[in-house]
């Protein structure tokens, strides 16, 4: 007779680029996440909330003349044949919202949004399929004090979670000033576009490879230490130096490096466009007390599909060591800019709108390697453990939760069908400070049904303890105590309290 056939065990494997999260690293997350609510709701923003899923054309540039989308992001059909995917970002949903509900919303239109965003890209070291961003955003504003103002919150929000001051900057530059470069170059026109989008990525390695390693993606190219080579743009040496005019403006304050851009932009009329811009920004962030924060930078290149004046960089500033010793920066943990195009792709006609986004899985890496307090103190511990010795006593065990509960102290009772020891070795796994326990000796007491209460913190520390006698006797009478019934909820309350 032929064995049935049995079904392969499935594989317990997580998808490459994806990461789980236990109860400390959630609890840790969940505390970043209140820190910068707070300081985005200081500010008079409010929450929205958008679908995972949006219409692929809603995303817009994932949707090329082809028969499914790019790998950029996860799609799939509907039963109606359109095309699904995962959201990429948080702004395009946003921009979505914004033209579906234009007369319905105030404008300017303030809104902050928190969730996961997915890459449908090769993942790598700390770079991950999905990940958590927290963002801001002004529509409807066309001022660029809107942009200012978000670059205030940007600091001050990286203060709300730990981060010195001094410790971080928020590089502004503006994306006119960049096109203003490309055309004093003769790089202007639909015909450049690739040769422009060589330049801006060299500029946005300035930082990293100094001036000779820009210097030569701007010229034929470049070798790395691995001895791949990178094509450069084929600049010229009088293009190059014009290049690192805008470059070199940067200066030791906001007012200087501005005037430095208006040199460089006599003659390029975007250029001065972006220039007074920079000079406006500038001037509130003086006014405001912010001009140690937030720093006017010429190597700030970000979203060069669709930002059109104002951008931004969240960047920290120190260093730590990895596991080896060797020093690492974690560098830019946020950014944003003025998208005043985004809104419009839905409504046939700009509509002016800036935002800011925080990277909140790198920058809860940052503030893990600063022992910022915000994650530090976010331990979850867990509940009050009530053991289970007698199975017929069960509901008299589930009234000592109960009351707990009602208190407001996070209780549960064991559910398992092990012993007292390793019901205690449960309590231990699940981070509990403190179990209840009643046996029959507890509740057949000649003075009244009594309780014992088991400090589980002071429990592991009498057990490693090497302190003399008297204070061993100590920590043993506080670590194991009985009292009445009728003193359950105060004697725990007095034991979580000691370990606040």
């Amino acid at each position: 007779m032929t064995a049935p056939k049995t079904n392969p065990r499935a594989s317990a494997r997580l998808p490459r680029g994806f990461i789980d999260r236990g109860p400390a690293a959630f609890a840790a997350t969940d505390r970043m996440l209140v820190a910068i609510k707070e300081s985005y709701e200081l500010y008079g923003f409010e929450a929205v909330e958008t679908p995972f899923i949006e219409y692929t054309e809603a995303l817009g540039k994932f949707l090329p003349d082809l028969d499914r989308p790019n790998e950029g992001v996860f799609s799939f059909k509907d039963d109606d044949e359109q095309w699904l995917s995962l959201r990429y970002d948080l702004t395009a949903p946003l921009a979505r919202y914004v033209a579906e509900h234009f007369d319905q919303l105030p404008k300017p239109y303030r809104s902050y949004r928190a969730g996961f965003v997915f890459r449908n890209e090769k993942p790598g070291p700390g770079r991950f399929r999905q990940f958590m961003q927290f963002d801001a955003d002004t529509v409807g504003a066309a001022s660029v004090a809107a942009d200012a103002e978000i670059c205030m919150m940007a600091a001050e929000t990286l203060e709300k979670l730990g981060v010195k001051r001094g410790d971080y900057v928020i590089k502004v530059n503006n994306r006119k000033v960049l096109d203003g470069v490309m055309e004093a170059i003769g790089l202007g026109g639909d015909n450049n576009a690739g040769r422009r989008l060589t330049v801006l990525r060299a500029i946005d390695k300035f930082d990293r490879l100094g001036r000779d390693g820009v210097a030569l993606l701007l010229g034929a190219g470049r070798k790395d230490e691995s001895g791949d080579f990178t094509k450069g743009a084929g600049l010229d040496t009088t293009q190059i130096a014009q290049v690192f005019a805008l470059l070199d403006a940067g200066a030791q304050n906001n007012a200087e490096t501005v005037a430095r851009f208006a040199d460089v932009f006599a003659s390029t009329p975007i250029g001065q466009e972006g220039t007074a811009e920079l000079r406006t920004i500038a001037e509130l962030v003086e006014a405001a007390g912010f001009s140690d924060r937030v720093r006017i930078d010429p190597a700030v290149v970000r979203g060069l599909e669709y930002y059109t004046g104002p951008v931004f960089e969240a960047e920290l500033t120190f260093e730590v060591q990895d596991e080896e010793g060797r020093p690492i920066r974690f560098g830019s943990v946020g950014g944003g800019g003025r998208y005043d195009g985004l809104v419009g792709r839905f409504r046939g006609e700009n509509v002016p709108a800036t935002g800011f986004s925080i990277g909140v899985s790198r920058l809860f890496s940052a503030l893990t390697a600063i022992n910022s307090p915000v994650v530090s103190a976010a331990t979850q511990r867990g509940p009050v453990v009530v053991l289970v010795l007698d199975k017929d006593q069960v509901a008299r065990y589930q009234s000592f939760v109960t009351k707990l509960r009602e208190a407001g102290i996070r209780a549960e009772l064991y559910l398992g069908s092990s012993g007292m020891n390793a019901q205690l070795k449960y309590a231990d796994k699940r981070g509990s400070l403190c179990a209840v326990i009643q046996g029959s000796n507890e509740r057949d007491h000649a003075e009244g049904p009594q309780l014992t209460i088991r400090d589980l913190a002071l429990g592991a520390e009498l057990a490693a303890s090497t302190k003399d006698r008297a204070d061993y006797l100590d920590l043993r009478a506080r670590a194991q105590f009985t009292i009445p019934e009728s003193e359950l909820v105060a004697s725990v309350r007095e034991v979580l309290a000691r370990h606040e």
